[in-house]
């Protein structure tokens, strides 16, 4: 089951990804000011917010199941827009729709993301997700505790327990499936499974200081998107969107809406 929150109900369809660890709340603030031109949804990926846990959660598993729900709910053509982890399965839906003809996707933008392999970066924060989610936890600051022993950055802890609900217990606990995230984490730094190029236009939005995209991987995207173009967001890094909403936002609806 796929969790989405649909911000307005008139304009061309646009759905929005986001990364490894987040939510859709993740993107509310950018989805507001684009719902006044798109017809506008976020969605919580398998394993993260309020949709369904997935083992083995590989990029087409996780693409299907979001061209499933975008089915369900009779969205035939959208644009498509992820970041990060997101992005990854952003381009993996792309590749899927291309090839089945049963949705079509119009243009699709990967947020600071490449169709590569990865190296793991998230070891020690996946033991303190784990860490959190074994305790008890009776308030934010007893998990930012918990956290703050194997993440030092407070703002990745702050982003990271975003995800901690309220129970009815008055405790805490994460709206991530952490274990699926963890026995799948292998499979998710790996690149999308893409066998032929995809000819959706495609805009890659990189954050100017991020290393997510290095020129080393302009041959590995043109490869699968040959209609692909750049664009460089200045002054930020891997979070781009958050750093500059505005800059983002404005790229985002310039590309989507000219011919």
């Amino acid at each position: 089951m796929i969790h989405a929150k649909q911000y307005s109900s008139s304009g061309p369809n646009l759905i929005i990804i986001h990364g490894l660890f987040g939510n859709a709340d993740n993107w509310h603030s950018i989805a507001q000011g684009l719902s006044e031109h798109f017809n506008l949804f976020c969605i919580d990926l398998p394993n993260h917010g309020q949709s369904s846990s997935m083992p083995d959660a590989t990029y087409p598993k996780m693409a299907q199941a979001v061209l499933d729900w975008a089915e369900s709910q009779n969205i035939k053509s959208f644009h498509l827009l992820g970041h990060s982890m997101g992005g990854k399965v952003a381009m993996q839906m792309a590749s899927l729709a291309e090839q089945s003809g049963n949705i079509k996707i119009e243009k699709l933008i990967v947020a600071d993301i490449a169709p590569v392999d990865y190296k793991p970066s998230h070891t020690d924060i996946l033991k303190g997700l784990k860490a959190v989610q074994s305790s008890d936890i009776s308030s934010r600051k007893a998990a930012d505790d918990i956290l703050s022993k194997y993440e030092p950055s407070l703002p990745i802890r702050q982003f990271l327990l975003k995800n901690l609900v309220r129970t009815e217990d008055k405790l805490y606990q994460l709206a991530l499936s952490v274990n699926e995230i963890a026995d799948s984490y292998s499979t998710i730094l790996k690149k999308p499974e893409i066998s032929q190029a995809v000819n959706t236009p495609t805009l890659f939005i990189k954050g100017e200081h991020s290393d997510y995209i290095v020129s080393d991987y302009q041959q590995d995207i043109m490869a699968a998107f040959p209609n692909a173009s750049f664009k460089i967001l200045s002054g930020t890094g891997h979070w781009l969107h958050a750093e500059k909403p505005l800059p983002f936002s404005s790229l985002v609806k310039r590309f989507l809406q000219q011919d």
